[in-house]
C-alpha cells in the first residue's frame, strides 16, 4: 500500500468517525471497554488467573 493510499484510508476513517453522532460514540466506546479483557489478563497471561485461584483456594 503506497503512502497516499494510506492517507486517504487514514482521512476516511476519521471522517466517518467525526460523522457519527456524539452518543454513538461514546456507546461504542464503552461497549469495547467493557467487553476487553481484564487488564493483569491481557499483558501476563493465565498465570495471574492461575495465582490468584491457587491463594483463594489456600485461604479456604
Amino acid at each position: 500500500m503506497s503512502t497516499n493510499d494510506y492517507v486517504k484510508y487514514m482521512t476516511q476513517q476519521f471522517v466517518s468517525y467525526l460523522d457519527q453522532p456524539r452518543q454513538l460514540r461514546k456507546e461504542t466506546k464503552l461497549k469495547k471497554k467493557t467487553e476487553r479483557a481484564p487488564f493483569t489478563s491481557h499483558w501476563f497471561g493465565v498465570l495471574p488467573i492461575a495465582f490468584s485461584l491457587m491463594f483463594k483456594r489456600k485461604k479456604r
